[in-house]
């Protein structure tokens, strides 16, 4: 939810606060005022002062899922407007029809809302979509075609390539560029009502084809597509481009500072063109949004390339959309990462104006100590072998007391049941014990973590040479926590849960889903980067009161990491796991 202005704190100190502070103090957006909803120029004028004192906005095309590198424009985005008493818009840049669907549109907001941010303030919920606004783009349109800033090019895509220039040349002007405006404006209303074939004309900004910046060169801002829109239907067959529309999108909805990511900072000379001309003409009102560009996300060990994303679920790389090693948003919840977490990373990486990679280690330390703090233990065995406690009486059983959380006593104890035969893991015997090993070999005794102190008297094996049972006894007075307990001095503590109530369940242990840091570098094949690890499917035992977690509960599984109750595949009184993250970067160099 949006919130009063507070001043932000000194550590968040960015290049983009101060360029909002410097603004704020000067009183740049004072004069701003605000119709109670976007419109052009008229629609705000003689209005009430904006209530907000900035403006942001989240603008993503619902062409797909968003990934971790959306996370942080949407905590920025949002965040802002929180820390400043503004307002942040959730927009959907919707002008493709041909990419577009519900499904992403209807998942775009549940990551929104997931990550913690509202688009609601000050009693209007400010979500919006560009197609609102495809009127007021024609419009807008007619005007430029009428005042000389705009015509109807007829020349093939070939062609308007050919002329376009390059970085050391200059463009060609159209043979179209010098036609009258009136039959320019014939021209674009016939592509209006649909009498040309799709990519035979575009409309054309007019500006200067002799440009450093090929972005001014004359780029094209509509285009024919006869192809239904999402929202609106058949209405349209010709349609915006992103540069045009988002400008126009920004300036309709009073937009202060319309942050994006540094690939737009050639188009920032056009975004003003375009605004400036459509001011002057009297359709948007001043004071104007300015764009503000900063370095986008670069993440090591995952691909967000669109592109490589899709490429991996058609062809099955991965198990669709959400499957936990994707870098999705809802591939991350499903995988136990938290919006606590996703926002402190965004915080503790910070936005600057220079590229530069971030470790992905970052962002698993950010859910690490997130998950440490809100994450109640548990006692999970990943590779289970059997103890038997030879000396302890058949048939009964007992319970020991464990916490449920370390550090906050406040939260209680629970009651793991103890019986003769438990399981532990595989890793916690030996029959031939390395130098340093303190757990179970013949003659050496253990703690069993909140129990008793045991000593291992051997093991039996199958015929196959594997342990299959390991055998001990067990000391009746050493169980934690009773009296005298503290006189038996042992190195080694192990874990457990009785066999007799454990749940058995299958687990999923996640790892990063490529195993060099930067896949495909070089022009090599990024599939050939894949790490066949990053998913492995076990049968584990559990205590019994892990049976009843709900979908998205967390967990510290002592000694092995943090796991969620998957959201999709857990049943009432059958959840599985997934592993979240490690206790500790097992990546370290």
């Amino acid at each position: 939810m949006n919130k009063p202005a507070v001043t932000p704190a000194a550590h968040f100190t960015n290049f983009i606060r101060n360029i909002i502070d410097t603004d704020l103090a000067s009183g740049r957006y004072a004069s701003r005022t605000w119709g109670g909803r976007p419109g052009p120029a008229a629609a705000h004028a003689g209005a009430p002062s904006d209530p907000a004192r900035i403006r942001t906005r989240f603008p993503p095309e619902p062409n797909g899922y968003l990934h971790f590198g959306h996370a942080k424009s949407i905590c920025l985005n949002f965040g802002l407007a929180r820390d400043y008493g503004g307002v942040c818009h959730m927009r959907f840049d919707d002008t493709n029809p041909e990419k577009e669907e519900q499904e992403y549109v209807d998942s775009i907001l549940a990551a929104v809302r997931w990550l913690g941010f509202d688009w609601s303030a000050h009693g209007t919920e400010h979500l919006y979509h560009a197609s609102d606004y495809f009127n007021f783009m024609y419009q807008a349109a007619e005007y430029l075609v009428g005042a000389g800033h705009a015509y109807v090019d007829e020349q093939s895509a070939e062609e308007l390539r050919a002329t376009r220039g390059t970085l050391t040349e200059h463009g060609q002007a159209s043979p179209w560029r010098e036609r009258p405006a009136a039959e320019s404006l014939a021209r674009l209303r016939e592509m209006r009502l649909g009498k040309h074939a799709d990519g035979s004309m575009v409309l054309r900004a007019k500006i200067d084809m002799t440009s450093p910046n090929i972005n001014l060169r004359d780029p094209a801002i509509y285009r024919i597509r006869k192809a239904t829109h999402h929202r609106t239907g058949d209405t349209w067959c010709i349609y915006p481009m992103y540069a045009y529309a988002h400008p126009i999108e920004d300036a309709l909805e009073q937009i202060t500072h319309s942050i994006c990511t540094l690939e737009f900072e050639d188009q920032r000379p056009f975004y003003d063109w375009l605004l400036a001309r459509l001011s002057e003409g009297g359709l948007l009102a001043r004071p104007l949004p300015q764009q503000i560009e900063f370095a986008r996300l670069n993440l090591s060990y995952v691909v967000l390339s669109k592109r490589k994303l899709i490429q991996l679920v058609d062809e099955g790389h991965v198990d669709g959309w959400d499957d936990p090693r994707l870098p999705t948003l809802v591939a991350a919840r499903r995988r136990g990462y938290t919006p606590e977490g996703f926002r402190l990373f965004a915080e503790r990486i910070g936005v600057s104006k220079s590229d530069a990679w971030i470790d992905y280690s970052v962002l698993e330390e950010c859910m690490r100590e997130h998950l440490n703090e809100v994450a109640p233990r548990r006692t999970a065995v990943l590779d289970p072998v059997k103890l038997v406690i030879d000396n302890y009486p058949e048939g009964a059983a007992e319970e020991c007391l464990a916490p449920n959380h370390p550090q906050k006593p406040e939260l209680g104890k629970r009651a793991l049941p103890f019986s003769r035969e438990l399981w532990i893991e595989r890793e916690d015997f030996m029959e031939a014990p390395s130098k340093g090993y303190f757990r179970l070999y013949a003659g050496n005794r253990v703690r069993l973590r909140y129990g008793f102190v045991i000593e291992c008297t051997g093991c039996d094996k199958d015929a196959a040479g594997r342990v299959s049972a390991v055998h001990c006894n067990y000391f009746a007075d050493s169980k934690s926590g009773t009296p005298g307990a503290d006189i038996y001095k042992v190195k080694g503590n192990i874990h457990w849960v009785s066999a007799a109530h454990a749940y058995q369940c299958e687990v999923r242990l996640y790892d990063r889903l490529f195993k060099s840091p930067h896949p495909g570098a070089g022009e090599r094949d990024f599939l050939l980067d894949l790490n066949p690890d990053a998913k492995k499917v076990i049968s584990a035992q559990l205590e019994p009161s892990l049976q009843q977690a709900q979908p998205e509960e967390r967990f510290q599984f002592e000694r092995h990491g943090y796991f969620v109750a998957d959201r999709i595949d857990s049943m009432p009184g059958a959840p599985v796991f997934n592993r979240a993250v490690t206790l500790k970067d097992t990546w370290q160099k």
